[in-house]
């Protein structure tokens, strides 16, 4: 129902402010980069969707960006993807290192093949953007507590706006080359993802 989506995106943008205010509290580094860092993400080792493992170890050498989807998502999902795709292609046009992971938030159902198709509608070129499963519980305390973004599943009943069955964030997230949260992006706000790409060029300036 109406009230639960919008109390799950107060609770995200609980979240994120609580986040923020820990990371501003304890003296966020700011580095050369003038970008807070805004906690960092916890070790993780999920697999991608070409069936093979993906750990944070892994994507620790070079800075990304994270979102999160579910392939049976009708509407936020895929307008987050497609602004995904854009940004693949600014970023390759740039001759950016930068990399992208989406996550799924319905591993149940999202498996590596579903997931695989999902990056094809896309064209994501698996070797800049990747897309990752693994266990539910493991998936959903990474999102909860490594991103501090807000994930809830809900009824049938529930879904009156045709959104799913699972609410979770708009957020593209951007992470450093040591797993460090530099910034928090509205997906499907286009001024929001100009602002990231500009995020990333500062964070990847010449020191």
């Amino acid at each position: 129902m109406r009230l639960f989506r919008i109390t799950a995106l107060l609770l995200g943008g609980l979240l994120l402010s609580a986040a923020t205010w820990v990371a501003f509290r304890h003296g966020a580094e700011r580095a050369d980069t003038g970008l807070p860092v805004l906690g960092t993400v916890p070790e993780f080792s999920l697999i991608a969707s070409d069936g093979q493992p993906l750990s944070s170890a892994r994507l620790g050498g070079g800075a990304w960006v994270a979102d999160f989807i579910f392939t049976q998502c009708p509407g936020l999902c895929p307008r987050l993807s497609a602004e995904m795709a854009k940004l693949q292609g600014e970023l390759a046009r740039r001759g950016s290192p930068v990399r992208m992971v989406s996550f799924t938030v319905d591993p149940r159902n999202d498996t590596p093949a579903a997931l695989r198709a999902y990056a094809e509608r896309f064209r994501a070129d698996p070797e800049r953007w990747v897309f990752v499963t693994g266990d539910r519980d493991g998936l959903y305390h990474l999102i909860h507590d490594g991103f501090h973004l807000a994930i809830a599943e809900r009824s049938a009943g529930e879904n009156t706006d045709g959104e799913g069955l699972i609410t979770h964030s708009d957020r593209f997230v951007l992470v450093d080359q040591h797993l460090q949260i530099r910034g928090y992006y509205h997906g499907t706000d286009p001024d929001a993802v100009h602002q990231l790409l500009q995020d990333i060029d500062t964070l990847h300036k010449p020191a």
